[in-house]
């Protein structure tokens, strides 16, 4: 098959499975779209159909393999030389991320949580002290049906956007949504411009394109899905994109670092990258002033957000998600003391494998060559944490597809489309199963066999996987003993 047929057959499938999610939303209330009170002509927009959850789910599950066919014979046609104009997949990407939010979100109740702890910083209370339990009579806050008793557990600048929004959307659960799908929708388009315009030619720019903008994978679980992740994924692909090895670029870039940070606070990791070049190169002024500035943001947006910002977090640092290989291990040692160990152990070593492992960009000049370096190195933190950390689900992966964006191709690419299908399908759809409409079979099927079992088992393979490619990398980038040792 030539490369043109791959590429046309691969967006295709990419088409198929967007209209797919978007046919999902289009439906209304069901198994997969919590129901959202308030005016019937308010947004987001729907119809009122009610299909039955096992049909979504066949929907769904078509949906997520459609998408992940046609991004990996995308990629495939890419590399045999494949090329249509990338700004053509920019702006449908676009298009496609603006129809979701204007579309009830699928998938999950978190946006519901996200409209209540706006409505509590909007109302004077405290979202990082107060539980949607605790203020049962209001018309938002009571529309929470899963995590009632958890304060919130996102950064004071996310938690200043869901105040904007239930500010505009006062009592309606509708309209408060729908402005958090609009601030999501302004992230996406940020960072894929970004993206776009880092990018160094036409075949960085389609690549950047298909990891991010049109990624359909991505698509769903950050817009269609209407998670929060993706408003720290744009300052974290700025602060990569603006670093440069001067004063007022290192500034810039460490205060959109902290900006990060104050969203969702594993962002803070791209970080990393910057200073490990700096560090290195022994320019000491500018490695200050990169903290200073990452810090200065976050104490300005953390220390107003009072003493409980991190109680949370704190809470959150002792969960492991069902998905992950850590549940496995979690549910024969029943020791999270263990967990912790392990994961940190692990994070560190992957660090380093996908530091020797991730693809290095020889061409441009010297200083060129160092933001690529930094960039390298944020992907190989945050790819690492995706892969270690044991509590995870799937739309934290925007994280890793957008630092991919910034670096060269390589077998990566594959091992997180693999990574973010197979996690996919735990999640479908990702609510408490006593409020979703399925079967009682599939109810119990769904959650204690397929995100309990099946998927960690899977994930466990690619993290094999994944180890074995860093090391194989490593040993073929490494020279051969005779040049490395030359003989006396």
């Amino acid at each position: 098959m030539t490369p043109g047929r791959t590429g046309t057959r691969g967006l295709a499938a990419i088409g198929a499975a967007l209209g797919l999610f978007l046919l999902t939303a289009v439906l209304g209330p069901s198994a997969f779209v919590p129901e959202l009170p308030g005016a019937a002509g308010a947004p987001p927009f729907s119809l009122n159909v009610r299909p039955p959850g096992t049909l979504l789910v066949v929907i769904v599950v078509l949906g997520v393999a459609a998408g992940a066919a046609g991004l990996a014979l995308c990629l495939t046609a890419l590399r045999r030389g494949w090329r249509v104009p990338a700004s053509r997949l920019v702006g449908a990407g676009l298009l496609v991320a603006a129809a979701f939010a204007f579309l009830p979100p699928v998938g999950s109740t978190d946006h519901l949580n996200y409209a209540a702890y706006g409505r509590m910083a909007a109302t004077g209370h405290d979202p990082y002290a107060t539980r949607a339990s605790d203020l049962p009579h209001d018309p938002v806050i009571n529309a929470v049906q899963e995590w009632q008793d958890t304060p919130s557990v996102y950064g004071p600048i996310a938690t200043a956007g869901q105040a904007l929004a239930s500010r505009v959307g006062g009592d309606s659960v509708k309209v408060t949504v729908f402005v958090l799908s609009l601030l999501n929708l302004a992230a996406f388009a940020i960072a894929a411009l970004v993206l776009h315009r880092t990018a160094r030619d036409e075949t960085a720019r389609l690549r950047a394109a298909l990891l991010w903008t049109c990624n359909p994978l991505m698509l769903f679980h950050l817009m269609a899905g209407a998670h929060n992740d993706v408003q720290a994924v744009a300052p974290m692909v700025a602060a990569l994109a603006a670093f440069r090895a001067g004063p007022g670029r290192t500034l810039l870039a460490g205060a959109l670092v902290g900006a990060a940070a104050a969203i969702k606070l594993p962002a803070a990791l791209v970080g990393g990258g910057p200073a490990w070049c700096l560090l290195r190169a022994r320019r000491w002024p500018l490695p200050a002033a990169l903290f200073a500035a990452a810090g200065a943001v976050a104490a300005a947006t953390f220390l107003p957000a009072g003493p409980h910002a991190f109680d949370q977090l704190r809470d959150a640092s002792n969960m492991v998600s069902l998905a992950t290989p850590w549940h496995l291990l979690d549910s024969l040692l029943h020791n999270r003391a263990v967990i912790k160990v392990g994961w940190v152990a692990l994070m560190l070593a992957l660090v380093w494998l996908l530091y020797h492992a991730l693809p290095r960009d020889p061409l441009g000049d010297a200083a060129g060559r160092e933001r690529q370096e930094g960039r390298r190195v944020a992907a190989a933190l945050v790819l690492a944490w995706l892969f270690a950390a044991p509590y995870e689900l799937p739309w934290y992966d925007g994280f890793g597809w957008a630092v991919l964006a910034l670096l060269p191709a390589s077998r990566m690419d594959q091992i997180m489309l693999v990574r973010t299908a197979v996690f996919s399908l735990a999640y479908l759809p990702a609510r408490d199963p006593k409020l979703v409409d399925l079967p009682e079979a599939l109810r119990w099927f769904l959650p204690s066999v397929v995100r309990s079992v099946i998927v960690p088992v899977l994930l466990t393979g690619v993290l094999v996987y994944l180890v074995r490619w860093c090391l194989a990398e490593r040993r073929r980038a490494a020279p051969p003993a005779s040049a490395a040792a030359p003989r006396g």
